[in-house]
């Protein structure tokens, strides 16, 4: 007997248990992940409406960070100028010196140096080289006195003399002393002195090395440890306070550079820091 084709029958009807036990389970996974499949929509649909109703920030530009720093400039107390706190702070304590030597005729010359009041009883503090072999001191302070000195201590190795007045101005005002290892390069640094005997010059710039050598010029002896500054230095400086930003001494000037063995500056000033030229005038450290 041929079996006959069910023309009742639908092509896609389910014909067999199997079959329909198969749409059951597929049906409930189904039913399972669609919570999970819309998160995800809903997810991808929020993130795509927050982009578009808050888009981020644009990219800063030079213009927006150079705004910035002036606002926040702007927003600070100003306090005194940096050459009027030097002023305040040094100006009482700085000394021109000018002494007399004999030269190889016996004919007297003069010279010119700097030096800096350290401590109460009107010690001044300065290079050697000013005042080696001088057969006369004269110191002028702040307030125009003037008195001769003598040569109290020295160290030819670091270059440093400290003086003592004949006669100390009535009040004397004792330079506030830095802490010359605290000065790293592009530090901000200051000169003060008597370049060319121009008395109480200020010259500004920066900590451009630590650490340096220099060898005295005719002489072997080389100094070790000194600081590197690019602010002015000319003859008449030696001797001098090297400042940092708040008008402490870090150091005392004791040379310029320059390969022509000209003395005129041309970008490299030296200063022994302050405490080792301290010791001599048995100034405590920092």
């Amino acid at each position: 007997m041929i079996d006959q084709p069910d023309t009742n029958r639908r092509p896609d009807a389910l014909s067999t248990r199997a079959d329909r036990a198969r749409v059951r389970r597929a049906g409930a996974g189904i039913r399972r992940a669609a919570p999970f499949v819309a998160g995800v929509v809903a997810t991808f649909i929020a993130i795509a409406a927050y982009g578009t109703i808050r888009p981020g920030p644009a990219p800063l530009t030079t213009r927006d960070v150079n705004l910035a720093i002036a606002s926040a400039l702007a927003s600070q107390t100003p306090g005194p100028p940096r050459s009027e706190l030097v002023d305040a702070v040094i100006g009482p304590s700085l000394v021109l010196i000018e002494t007399d030597r004999a030269d190889d005729h016996g004919a007297t010359t003069g010279g010119l140096g700097s030096g800096v009041v350290v401590n109460d009883a009107g010690s001044v503090l300065t290079a050697l080289h000013v005042v080696a072999d001088a057969t006369a001191i004269h110191l002028t302070f702040a307030d125009g006195s003037k008195s001769t000195a003598t040569i109290a201590s020295s160290n030819p190795a670091t270059d440093i003399a400290v003086l003592t007045p004949a006669a100390p101005p009535a009040t004397l005002v004792p330079a506030t002393l830095g802490n010359p290892a605290a000065m790293r390069i592009g530090s901000e640094a200051y000169v003060v002195g008597n370049p060319f005997g121009l008395y109480g010059s200020l010259s500004t710039g920066v900590v451009s090395g630590l650490n340096r050598s220099f060898q005295a010029p005719g002489s072997d002896r080389v100094f070790k440890g000194l600081i590197q500054v690019d602010a002015a230095t000319n003859p008449g400086n030696s001797g001098g306070p090297l400042l940092d930003r708040n008008a402490r001494v870090v150091g005392i000037v004791t040379a310029l550079v320059n390969p022509t063995k000209q003395d005129v500056f041309i970008g490299i000033g030296l200063a022994v820091p302050i405490d080792v030229a301290g010791g001599g005038a048995g100034l405590p450290p920092y």
